[in-house]
């Protein structure tokens, strides 16, 4: 293989980050980007290359808390399964080289092709690189390994970059690879954080949890709790939201030690402020602070309720303009604060789930209309009161997030689709299928399994995925599990039940596997 040397460096790597030309050569790609997907989207046998970069380009320092993190980039893993298009190829690019047991184990899903002719058309490039910053920092302090994205692209194939979300980074990778992105613009991406997501649910005529936003300083989450205190004398709780947190890990709970705002005062609150319960491990008091202050936030109140739930929608708005509900789901919260998000089912109760389609899609073409693209999910909290659901909208996710690739594994296995108007995902042949996802099984007995060993246990188990049946287990962060004993598990059945039993199962063969 030859060494690139300088002189072949496209002249795009040069361009400043965040310069006018920059800017200007993005949204440039991006105004190209619908003629595009209307060109190869709808055909399968459309000469197309998807250049997929999973970079969680989130807070450096929370995203360090959770166990695992750089295993996360395997998360879009399930976006190999495009390679059952014939003439698709794609260029999958991680911080560290993937074991290739795991890709090999995504591979033998693909229906309509051999493994052979898919593997003929996936690149994998790797950083070498396992420190903490986002891959796509990565990828930009290397500029050759983005000639080798751009040579590793054929020269009749049409392309496009695909990521985890969208930020200033990968707005530069995009340039210098001159490709667009499948994704919220950045200069739209605030409108999809706390207090901005609050505005936009108001001007929807929908009910938000009593609060207050666009928060900076200390002075300001204290007359914002007391505030709500005062208005809600009864109130246990209060959350405090960074802007730009994530999957939970940006909140902290506020707790009252009783139910009368008399002794309640802003001085006792500012006294009682350094003990709240952050949610993000091991995360002091002042650097929640100072990244608040730096983020800003918001402040609402703790929804209290007999029986309650956490569902999310996720959407999709094309580069047409198309707004689709893609899915409902019933997140599950963990954690002593219930504010992590740690699983899903799918799809969403019946009881609501057409409720909350509605009202996700008019949030959606909102977003629409100011030119937001993409994937995103907007999350609820549902509480029944004299058996009637009231929704609470929380916030807009203008990303991937923890129910996408789920989602996309049923879909590309099942050919599916799911009716937002009935709650019911029916495959190709119309039959019904639910889940159960999570990225956060984990047990130190795991510790030492290593991508064979799993491989292994799951098939003398019988639990991966059967594609005869359709139903089954699908792994993920497979490449976690060794070190930290963690692991993702998605667990299609028939019903609810079944999927329900896969999840157990599994469980309990670990366990016994691991003794």
């Amino acid at each position: 293989m030859s060494v690139l040397q300088p002189k072949y460096l496209h002249s795009w790597n040069s361009v400043q980050a965040g310069s006018s030309e920059e800017i200007n050569s993005f949204k440039k790609l991006q105004a190209g980007f619908p003629a595009q997907f209307e060109a190869v989207f709808p055909n399968r046998l459309a000469p197309k290359t998807v250049v997929i970069v999973p970079s969680l380009t989130l807070d450096e320092e929370i995203l360090t808390k959770i166990d695992g993190i750089i295993h996360y980039e395997e998360r879009m893993l399930c976006l190999l399964l495009l390679l059952r298009m014939p003439r698709t190829n794609i260029i999958y690019v991680t911080s560290n080289t993937i074991d290739p047991v795991i890709i090999d184990y995504y591979l033998h899903l693909l229906p309509g092709v051999s493994e052979y002719h898919a593997r003929s058309r996936l690149t994998l490039l790797s950083c070498y690189d396992s420190s903490s910053k986002p891959l796509t920092q990565k990828i930009l302090e290397r500029p050759r390994l983005i000639e080798r994205i751009k040579s590793s692209i054929p020269f009749d194939h049409l392309g496009h970059l695909t990521c985890f979300n969208v930020t200033d980074l990968e707005r530069s990778l995009a340039v210098k690879l001159q490709l667009p992105v499948y994704g919220c613009d950045p200069d739209l991406y605030e409108l999809g954080n706390k207090s901005n997501s609050r505005t936009l649910f108001r001007q929807c005529g929908f009910e938000v949890p009593e609060g207050y936003e666009n928060l900076h300083t200390r002075e300001e989450i204290v007359q914002s709790i007391f505030q709500l205190k005062q208005s809600q004398p009864q109130l246990r709780k209060a959350v405090i939201k960074m802007n730009e947190g994530f999957s939970g890990e940006g909140n902290a709970i506020f707790s009252f030690p009783d139910t009368s705002s008399e002794n309640c005062s802003e001085q006792w609150i500012n006294e009682q402020l350094p003990f709240i319960q952050i949610v993000a491990r091991d995360l002091s008091f002042d650097s929640f602070l100072a990244k608040f202050q730096q983020m800003g936030g918001i402040v609402e109140a703790f929804i209290d309720g007999k029986e309650k739930t956490s569902p999310s929608v996720q959407c999709r708005i094309n580069p047409l303009g198309k707004c689709d509900i893609l899915s409902t789901h019933d997140q599950v919260l963990s954690g002593e604060s219930g504010q992590v998000f740690s699983g899903a089912h799918f799809p969403a109760s019946q009881e609501y789930s057409k409720e909350i389609a509605v009202m996700a899609i008019t949030i959606a073409e909102k977003l629409r209309y100011k030119g937001v693209i993409g994937r995103f999910a907007i999350d609820f909290l549902s509480v029944k009161e004299n058996n009637h659901w009231k929704h609470y909208i929380l916030e807009i996710n203008l990303r991937k997030g923890g129910t996408t690739h789920p989602y996309l594994m049923l879909q590309y296995l099942t050919e599916g689709r799911y009716d937002a108007l009935t709650g019911k995902y029916l495959t190709a042949n119309n039959l019904p299928r639910y889940y159960f996802s999570t990225d956060n099984l984990q047990n130190d007995t795991y510790k030492g399994l290593t991508p064979h060993d799993l491989v292994d246990i799951a098939i003398q188990n019988d639990l991966l995925y059967n594609g005869a049946s359709q139903q089954g287990v699908m792994f993920h962060l497979i490449g976690a599990l060794s070190q930290f004993g963690k692991l993702g598990l998605v667990c299609i059945g028939e019903t609810p039940q079944q999927a329900q039993y896969f999840y157990q199962k599994t469980v309990e063969v670990l366990d016994k596997e691991c003794r």
